[in-house]
């Protein structure tokens, strides 16, 4: 951008700053000014307008700088954009693309995309109808997403939300897949390791890291999910599919709780805002399905959402649960069972994802969720001190092989295919002899022989596309020979 004299000259209006509270300046004069217009200060640092009435302008700076009372303001005419293309791959940078690395620069943009865009309206939209995968078989059998999906990652710290997105990327991005993550006033340790998953799965060029720290101005981290939001809008116009992590909103609202008391606005429910729920929602709407110049491309969203102790009726949880397509639920009581992932299954909706599944999945999905919830009520009625019956036995000994089968550890990821032979294996009671860590080390070595086995994921590949119901599947695994392959293998 230009410096303050040049602007001063192309407009020829002046303000002058009236009284500085922390980032939010008080300024008069340019009658021109319209909301959202970025000003510039005569020390060359730039501010966004918020709001102004008969006697003053309320100006939002993003960098920590020493403005005083008199000093003069001139227009720009402009908004906050933020330079994107191709030469942002593999790149950690701030809110507006300048990069966070010393050994990084930013190559010259392919073009410059204002922040905040409007949302498409619904005549350039699809409906959703393409699967998301995550690689991880509890959320691909059980919870099943779509691209163009907004789905809620909810629970408590540190028990495995940011891992599983990181999963999710690592899938995606190897898929051919455009994966952004924005990390919203994080600490510097937390980006830097991301940083280095990405690199050590070799995964940089189709990964872009748009990250704020908790010691930045509340007003920088505030922009975080809209910079990155407006970096997949480009990608998403170049026809390519997005998928964008915000970790996380309830952070965000904090700090934009923190600049609405400091701008003196009425403070609503637990402080917040009146205009909360507007925030999120205008940005969330600009991810889904779409209809480009370039084909249908798609911005599948996962935000992440911290509870306190479980509880999922906080109100920017429960505000953001509505907007949402769906969510997944962390358990901190599954966490603390030794559940990897700490995802209840009970607890976890998608609204959208089972119209993505064909027919074999969608029939393993109620076949899952019936059992699930059946195991569930003998398990409830043995506490009770009843005998099991040799019947309830073996149910929950079922429940305890598909469980083990869903702990997948952070470094595993699990082909889609691969996960629907694996629990047709299970379900035929392939391990019921064998101690969970046999069956572990089994699964292991089969999917070895997947990945590596042309012929083996040739087989399995065209029964999971042909097999319309379980059954269906479980009669021609069996007359392929697949099952004896499968105990050659193991």
């Amino acid at each position: 951008m230009k410096a303050f004299n040049d602007y001063l000259t192309e407009h020829k209006e002046i303000g002058y700053i009236l009284r500085v509270n922390g980032f939010i300046v008080y300024v008069a004069g340019l009658p021109s000014v319209r909301v959202g217009e970025l000003v510039v200060f005569e020390d060359n640092n730039f501010g966004e307008v918020l709001s102004f009435d008969g006697e003053s302008i309320e100006v939002m700076v993003f960098l920590r700088t020493s403005l005083k009372a008199r000093m003069r303001v001139s227009r720009t005419d402009q908004s906050l954009t933020i330079p994107v293309g191709e030469s942002l791959l593999g790149m950690v940078i701030d809110p507006f693309g300048v990069p966070l690395d010393s050994d990084q620069y930013m190559k010259k943009p392919s073009a410059l995309v204002s922040l905040n865009n409007a949302a498409w309206d619904i005549s350039r939209r699809k409906r959703i109808s393409r699967s998301f995968e995550t690689g991880v078989a509890l959320v691909d059998m059980v919870v099943p997403l779509g691209r163009g999906q907004r789905q809620l990652v909810i629970g408590d710290r540190k028990i495995g939300k940011t891992t599983f997105t990181l999963q999710a990327i690592l899938l995606q991005a190897r898929a051919g897949t455009i994966c952004i993550y924005a990390g919203i006033g994080k600490k510097k340790a937390d980006i830097k390791r991301i940083e280095e998953y990405f690199a050590a799965n070799n995964i940089q060029n189709n990964t872009i890291i748009v990250a704020t720290f908790s010691h930045d101005p509340a007003s920088l981290i505030y922009l975080t999910p809209y910079s990155a939001m407006a970096i997949a809008e480009y990608f998403r116009d170049q026809g390519k599919e997005v998928f964008l992590v915000l970790d996380d909103l309830v952070t965000h609202a904090r700090f934009y709780r923190e600049i609405s008391l400091l701008s003196g606005r009425f403070p609503g429910r637990n402080s917040y805002p009146a205009d909360i729920f507007y925030v999120h929602s205008q940005l969330l709407e600009r991810a889904g399905n779409f209809i480009t110049a370039n084909g249908d491309a798609s911005i599948t969203v996962f935000v992440v959402v911290e509870t306190e102790q479980g509880d999922l009726s906080g109100y920017i949880q429960t505000n953001i649960m509505s907007m949402a397509d769906g969510h997944i639920f962390f358990d901190i009581d599954f966490f603390m069972q030794g559940r990897r992932p700490a995802i209840n299954p009970f607890l976890s909706v998608t609204r959208v994802g089972k119209q993505v599944q064909d027919m074999l999945r969608r029939d393993i999905n109620r076949e899952l969720n019936s059992f699930f919830t059946y195991a569930q009520r003998l398990r409830n009625f043995t506490h009770f001190g009843e005998e099991a019956t040799l019947t309830v036995r073996r149910v929950l000994e079922m429940e305890t092989r598909i469980i083990e089968f869903f702990n997948q550890p952070s470094s595993l990821i699990i082909p889609s295919g691969f996960q629907v032979f694996v629990f047709a294996l299970i379900w035929q009671n392939k391990w019921k002899d064998v101690t969970a860590g046999v069956m572990k080390k089994d699964i292991l070595e089969l999917m070895r022989v997947y990945e590596t086995d042309d012929s083996f994921r040739g087989c399995v590949n065209d029964i999971v596309s042909s097999a319309s119901t379980l059954n269906d599947f479980l009669n021609k695994i069996i007359k392929s020979g697949l099952m004896e392959k499968t105990q050659q293998q193991i």
